[in-house]
């Protein structure tokens, strides 16, 4: 007996964006590939808040995906890496887990703004410098501290992340600290530690030669990624494949490349999908934005809607102006 199709699944963040020069490019998208599989896939699910929300929707709905239930601003992602990478078993380490990326806040007049830390190039040798150096800073705290293989990106470990939501740093970047920073009693102590980070790397030789380069400093960190994951906890389900191409576009609001990263999705993975529906796999194709997550998926819908398809495709500009 032939093996049954298999059920790929493809999540696209940043689907559809919100901000000025995204939103007009959004009218203009020609995504063949996407309105073919919108017309021959059925809606099945919507996650619908706002933008209010910590836990932006495509991180809600990989946790879905990967069967996690969590409060917004808890989706446990450090903890899982950890458990992944094996360290959540340390001898000497308590509290919760949390991911520090090392980022360059921006000063301004009235705000201090979130760069994004993808665009400031921090490399392995700056990292271990830079982790060296507040590794003591983060012990006072009783925080410990670990390296992962991604430069500036830091798994912590400490009581005072228990129970603390954060938010995600996709939705802190590009906007003021304030406005993004937990501000609960419980929180003090981290935004002591990030201060006192800004003040001890001010002067580091690290960032006098990012400055000679003519790069940003790195003057602080972002902390997320915070919440439980349960010792006993099944072991994840397969995740769906993230296309994460449209990000750094969306984040810089550059509709000009939002759009261009569009028709290189379209292209590749999208025209992947719908080459396996069309082979007989059960796809799925869940579209994320600002407020938003929708997932497509297969659905019998009998000969008339089958041939309504034909004839009638989903506009894909209406389709990703809901999200």
């Amino acid at each position: 007996m032939p093996a049954a199709p298999e059920s790929p699944h493809l999540l696209i963040p940043f689907a559809g964006r919100g901000t000025p020069e995204c939103r007009k490019a959004l009218h203009g998208l020609r995504l063949p590939g996407l309105e073919a599989l919108l017309s021959r896939l059925s809606p099945v699910h919507e996650d619908l808040q706002d933008e209010s929300t910590l836990s932006p929707p495509h991180e809600r709905a990989l946790a879905a995906a990967l069967g996690i239930a969590a409060p917004d601003g808890q989706i446990p992602w450090a903890a899982l890496e950890a458990r992944r990478a094996g360290l959540d078993g340390a001898v000497g380490e308590e509290g919760g887990w949390g991911i520090a990326t090392l980022c360059h806040w921006q000063v301004g007049i009235d705000d201090v703004l979130l760069g994004d830390p993808g665009a400031i190039r921090i490399d392995a040798a700056e990292s271990e410098a830079l982790l060296a150096i507040a590794r003591p800073y983060f012990e006072e705290d009783g925080i410990a501290l670990h390296a992962t293989s991604t430069p500036g990106r830091w798994l912590v470990r400490g009581r005072m992340f228990d129970g603390l939501a954060t938010a995600s740093i996709d939705r802190a970047i590009g906007h003021p600290i304030a406005q993004w920073s937990p501000l609960s009693d419980g929180a003090r102590p981290l935004r002591r530690l990030q201060n006192e980070m800004q003040m001890l790397l001010y002067t580091e030789r690290v960032n006098d030669e990012r400055t000679a380069r003519g790069v940003p400093p790195i003057n602080s960190f972002w902390l997320s990624g915070t919440g439980h994951l349960p010792l006993d906890a099944a072991p994840m389900q397969t995740g769906p494949q993230v296309a994460d191409g449209l990000r750094e576009a969306a984040l810089r609001d550059d509709g000009a490349a939002w759009a261009q990263a569009w028709a290189t999705l379209d292209a590749g993975p999208v025209a992947e999908l719908l080459a396996a529906y069309n082979a007989g796999a059960r796809v799925m194709l869940t579209l994320c934005g600002d407020r938003a997550a929708r997932r497509f998926g297969v659905e019998p819908r009998g000969l008339a809607g089958w041939a309504r398809s034909l004839f009638q495709r989903a506009s894909a500009p209406a389709v990703l102006e809901t999200l």
